[in-house]
């Protein structure tokens, strides 16, 4: 009786198959003249399969299993496939220097199995990494300082390659929330990575990381990105989300090619930084009941300018807060989506895409809506259809690169608009800056220079001149508040930021003027029967009453 055994035989099929496959490529080896390797005896190194991702190695039918710098081995397994050659001819346009070697399927399939332990962390879809609530609560209780945010990122460091590898990108992150930061800055030198982080809006250095440890980093940043590992020359922009303690916080992507190597940029969109009363924001109680009043209005444009980073944003999320009822529609369209609203209809923008601000806001405009944000006026359409949105009905909040409430104006102009359309569509105009906060625990008052007397008491004169009635904080003994630095505020003397503002009110006068298309200045004389502060001297009240110091105000403002 003869005895059959399934797995012996089975086993011997594939190690004939096998031995065919390694067989047929040494034939193709020599047929196209190119190097034969058998990979099972060889280690896969992992940064190599980070250059492609996996679809895409297996739609070429290549694998990148080596690399040093620039110099690549890549395995193939059909020369004169087109989706090989398209894939290697890629790699050398993006600067690589590509080895082939002819392996077999069997080779290739091994080295396509290594993806799946490029998991690092938890990637539950794409462009979603995972940090358990455990895990982040841990992080948290073992740092609150920037000096223990260094020392833990430092340490992460040392570790070997595959723990660096896995752990170095969430300590950097979770970093970055620890210490309230707004973004973390990746920036390659000639012989080191420098690691710095938006605090406060202020960047501040953290640690250099090895040229390595960078390109290990740069790969995985671009995984779960969504980013194209192997295009370098281009600047590219993702996201990826992170949940701590069941709040998900969206991480913005941007890579940009530098001369030794790709910047990268993660910004931080983190609700809880975002989401600020409007009483919170920094407005004197003045220009808070003239804002609280203006978002009653049922039809009109208020704009707010100031440059990147100055909180316009946060702003118009809080006002969007202040007037939404149960009972009115409203609509936004951003990019990004910074923050997100309950009851309140958010859509983003895609000018990759073709959705506009401008095409976003007339489809917006079928639904009905009582209110709409229009993230940013960018171009002559956005800045007509938003007049004509106001016009027939509609109460709109939107943004304007300018430097001055005042600048409104003008601006519009240059983008096309006519200066007659203005004065009847527009409500209000604001500007802002972001200042940082002294630190409560530690500063300290000290007597004013000559020259910080002389700007204090020149915009006191101001205020009076311009509302005699306005109370304003005594000026103790000519002295003001500094920095000093303790462990509460990292030693930076600041703790937080608030903003300051001016406005301007489109009145009979205002309209009037705008008319005859005239300068900023002409337009800031026209307002200054309006009794709102500019500026200068909403952060000259803040001095006098030690929330800020003249070095910040300085900073954001001209003062002279």
């Amino acid at each position: 009786m003869i005895s059959f055994n399934d797995k012996e035989q089975n086993d011997k099929l594939d190690e004939i198959r096998n031995l065919e496959e390694e067989d047929l490529a040494q034939i193709l080896s020599q047929k196209y003249k190119i190097p034969y390797l058998n990979l099972l005896g060889i280690p896969v190194n992992a940064n190599a399969l980070l250059i492609i991702p996996e679809e895409k190695a297996r739609k070429s039918n290549l694998a990148i299993f080596d690399v040093a710098g620039k110099n690549l081995s890549v395995a193939i397994n059909a020369p004169e496939k087109n989706e090989t050659i398209v894939a290697i001819e890629e790699l050398k346009e993006n600067g690589y220097k590509p080895s082939l070697f002819i392996v077999s399927q069997n080779s290739l399939k091994k080295v396509w199995d290594r993806y799946k332990e490029l998991s690092f962390g938890t990637v539950t879809e794409a462009g979603i990494l995972d940090i358990s609530d455990k895990d982040i609560e841990k992080f948290v209780s073992e740092t609150k300082t920037t000096e223990e945010v260094k020392k833990l990122i430092n340490e992460t460091l040392s570790l070997e390659k595959n723990k660096r590898t896995t752990q170095i990108i969430e300590v950097i992150v979770a970093g970055g929330l620890v210490l309230d930061a707004s973004d973390i800055h990746i920036e390659p030198e000639e012989n080191t990575v420098k690691i710095r982080i938006r605090l406060d809006g202020v960047l501040t250095n953290i640690t250099d990381l090895d040229l390595e440890t960078y390109r290990l980093l740069l790969s995985r940043i671009k995984l779960i990105s969504g980013l194209k590992i192997s295009r370098i020359k281009n600047a590219q922009d993702g996201r990826f989300s992170i949940h701590v303690n069941k709040t998900e916080i969206e991480i913005r992507t941007s890579t940009l090619p530098s001369e030794h190597g790709e910047s990268i940029v993660l910004r931080i969109l983190n609700p809880e930084t975002i989401s600020i009363p409007l009483e919170k924001l920094g407005m004197d109680k003045f220009l808070l009941d003239i804002m609280e009043s203006e978002i009653r209005k049922p039809n009109g444009i208020i704009l707010n300018t100031g440059p990147t980073g100055s909180g316009k944003t946060t702003t118009l999320y809080a006002l969007l807060k202040k007037i939404y009822t149960g009972d009115i529609k409203i609509i936004t369209i951003e990019d990004p989506i910074e923050y997100h609203i309950a009851g309140i209809t958010q859509t983003q923008a895609n000018p990759d895409g073709g959705y506009t601000f401008a095409k976003g806001l007339v489809s917006s405009l079928r639904q009905d809506p009582d209110v709409i944000m229009v993230g940013e006026i960018r171009d002559k359409e956005t800045a007509e259809t938003t007049i004509h949105a106001s016009l027939t009905g509609h109460l709109v909040l939107s943004t304007l690169h300018t430097n001055t409430a005042a600048g409104t104006f003008p601006r519009l102009v240059d983008l096309g608009i006519q200066p007659q359309m203005l004065g009847t569509a527009i409500n209000l105009t604001m500007a802002q800056r972001l200042v940082r906060k002294l630190c409560n625990n530690c500063k300290k008052r000290i007597p004013a220079d000559t020259l910080t007397a002389g700007i204090i008491k020149k915009t006191l004169d101001e205020i009076k001149e311009k509302d005699p009635e306005r109370k304003i904080p005594l000026w103790e003994n000519n002295s003001v508040y500094v920095p000093v630095g303790c462990e509460k505020c990292n030693q930076t003397g600041y703790k937080g930021r608030i903003g300051i503002f001016e406005a301007i009110i489109v009145d009979e006068n205002i309209e009037n003027t705008v008319r005859n298309n005239p300068s900023e200045k002409e337009i800031e004389k026209a307002a200054s029967k309006q009794k709102i502060l500019n500026m200068r001297q909403d952060g000259v009240i803040k001095i006098l009453e030690g929330t800020t110091d003249v070095g910040e105000l300085r900073r954001v403002i001209d003062l002279e």
